[in-house]
């Protein structure tokens, strides 16, 4: 069949397998990641110096590949916390509280904003922005707080953060992993994304609303006292920025990303360049936000923001540095990392075995589209999200290149089911930023989320196999 199967490639399948064993039982995989680095380096070399090396080698060169992506989070989140701190994001808001007038309005706008304020914070500093200023307004109209963190929740890590379509983080990742460009992951997974947003939020809503005709959830009478925890910490930042000065702000910040947004599509900017453009927007107002409220401070507080927001970016990424330099040894990693030990006629390791899988098993578009969405959704059990969706990249290249079609499309599939699942939405501990700020407990999150997300994908896994 034209493709030499040797050792490395059975370490790299046992490895795989291993990882997503380790995934399931919830356990970390970060030292099965170390030691399939260590062992496929020594089965290569023979050299235990060699082995040893390649892997603080290998974490270089996926920090390498990551810093881009690390690098906006960090900014983002330290942008975040200076308009939390000054008070703007709460004028920024304040118009859509005006809409939010019955249960059914407070869910869908509070979701709706979240999904696009998600698009350009990321959620879980979205999560922060917004609900301290309508998780009150959404209570008094009588949305429990549970339905507040639900909308938050399936807008912003499920919708916004599978199709992360600003940012790019998500789609560099997959893309990486499943050798294609970011626009060609993004382009396929547009319909994806919209499909299974609209199917999960829309059940979820409906859910939600049966189940308060019902009486089965009550509503929360305590909203002064959450009004009132959220604007203590407010008051005290007041003195920061004028009201002049915040709603001048609050209409410049959105005007800024707007342009950015326009910028991209007229000079056609896209992966690296879209994140570019919006990291380097974020320091400038970062920069601006805290010479205008800290005043002669300014200098020093931009550096303790910044220092925040890298804190928060490496805690996030830190789990996925070692798997990320593992899969890449799938691919161009390995030559860069370990050197030539593969046969002449190989093609990187995950392309030999996508080629002899072809032969070897009567793969078609349905049997792919469901083992991608399962792949993602196992791997998501980690409670990153991120952390799998490399490997759904891999396999995703892998089964296309047996079936001989859909690489974008099963990738962005892989991506979708791997971040609704760990990205915020089914995994408990990874729901703790939305339940924490709407004082609900994130078991109980997890398990109203549980039927909607099901539903959702796989009326998504469905529809891939459509579009393959």
């Amino acid at each position: 069949m034209g493709i030499e199967l040797t050792v490395l490639h059975w370490i790299y399948i046992t490895f795989i397998l291993l990882i997503i064993s380790f995934m399931i039982m919830r356990k970390d995989t970060s030292f099965i990641c170390i030691a399939g680095i260590f062992l496929l380096t020594f089965t290569a070399t023979h050299s235990l110096s060699a082995s040893i090396s390649s892997i603080f080698n290998s974490f270089i060169f996926a920090i390498t590949e990551l810093l881009p992506t690390i690098l906006v989070i960090s900014i983002i989140v330290a942008m975040s916390k200076v308009l939390t701190v000054t008070g703007i994001n709460d004028v920024m808001i304040s118009p859509f509280t005006k809409l939010i007038r019955t249960p059914a309005l407070a869910y869908w706008t509070i979701g709706l904003l979240m999904m696009v304020i998600s698009w350009f914070f990321w959620p879980s500093p979205a999560v922060a922005l917004m609900g301290a200023v309508l998780l009150p307004v959404a209570l008094r109209v009588g949305l429990p707080a549970l339905g507040v963190a639900m909308a938050m929740n399936l807008f912003g890590h499920g919708i916004a953060l599978s199709g992360d379509f600003i940012i790019q983080a998500a789609p560099k990742l997959t893309a990486d992993a499943a050798g294609l460009s970011v626009s060609e992951v993004i382009s396929a997974s547009v319909p994806l994304v919209f499909i299974m947003g609209i199917v999960t939020v829309t059940v979820a809503f409906l859910l939600l609303r049966r189940d308060m005709k019902k009486g089965k959830l009550a509503i929360e009478m305590n909203e002064q006292l959450t009004a009132n925890k959220f604007t203590d910490f407010h008051e005290k930042q007041s003195y920061l920025l004028s009201k002049a000065s915040k709603k001048w702000l609050a209409f410049i910040i959105p005007l800024l990303f707007a342009v950015d947004v326009a910028t991209m599509y007229y000079l056609n900017l896209q992966g690296g360049d879209a994140t570019a453009l919006v990291g380097g927007t974020s320091i400038f107002i970062l920069i601006m936000i805290a010479l205008l409220a800290h005043k002669h401070k300014g200098l020093e507080e931009t550096t303790n923001y910044l220092i925040e927001g890298f804190q928060f970016g490496f805690k996030v990424f830190g789990p996925v540095i070692p798997i990320a330099a593992f899969f890449y040894l799938g691919d161009v990693g390995f030559i860069k990392v370990i050197g030539e030990y593969l046969p002449k006629t190989s093609q990187g390791i995950v392309n030999d075995l996508g080629i002899a899988l072809a032969h070897l098993v009567p793969l078609n578009k349905e049997i792919g589209a469901v083992t991608l969405a399962g792949v993602g959704a196992i791997t998501g059990l980690d409670g990153s999200g991120f952390s799998g969706i490399s490997l759904a990249g891999s396999i995703a290249k892998l089964f296309a290149t047996a079936i001989g079609a859909g690489a974008a499309t099963l990738t962005a599939l892989g991506q979708i089911a791997a971040i609704w699942v760990g990205g915020g939405t089914l995994v408990p501990w990874a729901l703790i930023p939305a339940a924490a700020i709407c004082g609900v407990d994130p078991f109980e999150l997890a398990r109203r989320n549980l039927l909607p997300v099901t539903i959702g994908l796989t009326v998504t896994t469905i529809a891939a196999m459509f579009f393959i």
